[in-house]
């Protein structure tokens, strides 16, 4: 999709599926499967929607999806399809790995990083993209190499650890400008250093919400996931930044929607933020009500 200067491309890595009342955390389970029908085994279908952006000169990914370095009993746990992976829709767009100049990781838990490397047919661990920079904020790469007891099964080592041995990393501390019209601004909450990603061409807004917002239904303030680490604030930092999102028109893209991946905020009954949902699968980006 033609996004002012930019091209922008979904990269699809998934689905999966978590723990609903993982996913939902304090939200009783009577109303969040209204609106999230859980399987059998109390799980809820996810998807690891990436952003591809070409620009002039660079090819920058956010995120890296699961990845595939799982064991059988990891597979079966999680649901893990790998009928549509990262690197095959990377193909789809006539791109290889080595054509990747930047990969932005929101933060390094194994959902979001898992792609960054893999095991190639020797078993050995290399890194996914070798050519391009991997910015990830100083003080998640600090927690992820060593978690705490709670955050464990949350970062994998074999995710991050090629990187600093092929000098692939680019340690950041803060909000910054990665690229022309590409920052990142850190939100906290989910981890201590989560961030979420803008994207500004042509007069246009877009946010990559990483874990801030994972999907639409945690639009709603109280809908939280037991996995943020620090509920209130992502409260605090989600609640004014989609009220922003719905007075200046910016188009929102959510990481872990298995169907409404992108969409407009407009404001429904009583002045609540409802999800105009919009196609990424088009040829010029067109906002909401333009």
């Amino acid at each position: 999709m033609k996004f002012g200067d930019l091209e922008l491309f979904l990269i699809e890595d998934g689905p999966f599926r978590l723990d609903g009342g993982a996913m939902y955390g304090i939200v009783p389970k009577v109303l969040w499967t209204k609106v999230d029908p859980s399987d059998d085994r109390n799980r809820v279908t996810l998807n690891a929607n990436l952003l591809l952006i070409k620009g002039n000169g660079f090819n920058a990914l956010i995120d890296t999806g699961l990845g595939g370095k799982w064991d059988d009993k990891e597979r079966e746990m999680f649901a893990v399809s790998e009928l549509r992976t990262m690197v095959t829709d990377l193909a789809r767009v006539d791109l290889r790995p080595d054509d990747i100049t930047h990969v932005i990781q929101t933060h390094l838990h194994f959902d979001h990083a898992g792609g960054a490397t893999y095991i190639d047919a020797d078993g050995s661990l290399k890194v996914q993209f070798p050519n391009a920079k991997y910015i990830i904020q100083r003080g998640e790469w600090e927690i992820a190499n060593n978690p705490n007891p709670r955050d464990t099964r949350s970062y994998k080592r074999e995710n991050q650890q090629p990187l600093e041995e092929a000098g692939v990393l680019e340690l950041i501390d803060g909000d910054k400008e990665i690229l022309p019209g590409i920052s990142v601004e850190v939100t906290g909450g989910h981890t201590k250093y989560h961030q979420v990603v803008h994207v500004k061409s042509g007069g246009h807004h877009l946010v990559y919400l990483g874990d801030l917002v994972p999907t639409p239904n945690h639009i709603r303030t109280a809908y939280l996931m037991a996995y943020d680490l620090y509920p209130v604030e992502v409260m605090e930092k989600k609640v004014p930044l989609l009220e922003r999102a719905a007075d200046e028109n910016w188009l929102l893209m959510f990481e872990h929607s298995p169907e409404k991946k992108a969409g407009h905020l407009v404001r429904g009954e009583k002045g609540r933020l409802e999800l105009d949902v919009f196609d990424l699968d088009q040829a010029e980006y067109t906002p909401a009500g333009g």
